[in-house]
């Protein structure tokens, strides 16, 4: 966490989060137009957001682009702002929860654990829902097979699996059926990927296929999703924050 807040604590880093938010998967040429800086001062400081994981960079063609995760802004705001309610912080909270206008969002998080014991917890139906809403999944993921996530008695989420690739790579269409307003859109695609780090393991979660102007409602979820699975893969424990609680005890959506 001491990472995050040396790389918030300087003003054209946050100017580069707010970039990001304002429109998400910039590449570095677009970055330093944008800024009026030189390309090695701005990779300069998008290495430091990455070394504190507020951006994620990923090829896209011949280009990287990079992307706010907004994770860590999260664990700051469980931590900080929601315990203590302190007022500083709320410069925090808007890069967290304005509205989002991209068409694809990408959240990263490290887990102290194995790549198959983060695929179980991915997979495994009683296992997800203690972090995911307390959403049930069935039937067995499989290429090419359908599912759903029902929780209260209905349907919540449902889609395809489109590759299952134990223990590196799901990927599913993503339809939300939570509320009218987010049932009206087209489906979108979550991809899971898990990449052995030293001892541990970075999950990458790139959801996208999103609409332009798409309701956060539809990928808002995913920090507290993967804090919640990070807790229960390296402490067995559950969390106690929105992200921990089961469907029908307040929370509307994944």
């Amino acid at each position: 966490m001491d990472d995050v807040f040396k790389a918030l604590a300087d003003p054209t880093r946050r100017a580069l989060l707010d970039a990001l938010q304002e429109r998400d998967g910039q590449s570095l040429s677009a970055l330093e137009a944008a800024h009026g800086m030189s390309r090695f001062g701005v990779a300069k400081h998008l290495r430091v957001l990455e070394a504190a994981g507020l951006v994620v960079a990923r090829k896209h063609g011949r280009e990287r682009l990079h992307f706010l995760n907004t994770l860590p802004i999260a664990q700051i705001y469980d931590r900080w702002v929601s315990r203590f309610a302190a007022p500083w912080a709320e410069a925090l909270v808007h890069l967290k929860s304005e509205l989002e206008t991209t068409v694809q969002k990408v959240f990263e998080i490290y887990i102290k654990a194995s790549p198959e014991r983060i695929w179980f917890a991915l997979t495994d139906p009683d296992e997800r829902a203690k972090y995911q809403f307390g959403l049930l999944f069935s039937p067995e993921f499989r290429a090419g097979e359908p599912y759903t996530a029902a929780g209260g008695g209905r349907t919540i989420v449902s889609g395809e699996t489109l590759e299952y690739d134990p223990p590196k790579r799901l990927v599913q269409s993503y339809n939300a059926h939570w509320t009218p307003g987010v049932a009206a859109y087209a489906p979108s695609k979550v991809t899971l990927e898990i990449e052995p780090i030293g001892d541990s393991c970075r999950l990458t979660v790139v959801h996208d296929m999103l609409p332009e102007g798409a309701n956060p409602e539809l990928y808002g979820g995913w920090p507290m999703i993967l804090s919640g699975l990070k807790t229960l893969v390296e402490t067995g424990e559950l969390l106690t924050t929105p992200g921990s609680i089961r469907w029908g005890h307040g929370e509307n959506a994944p």
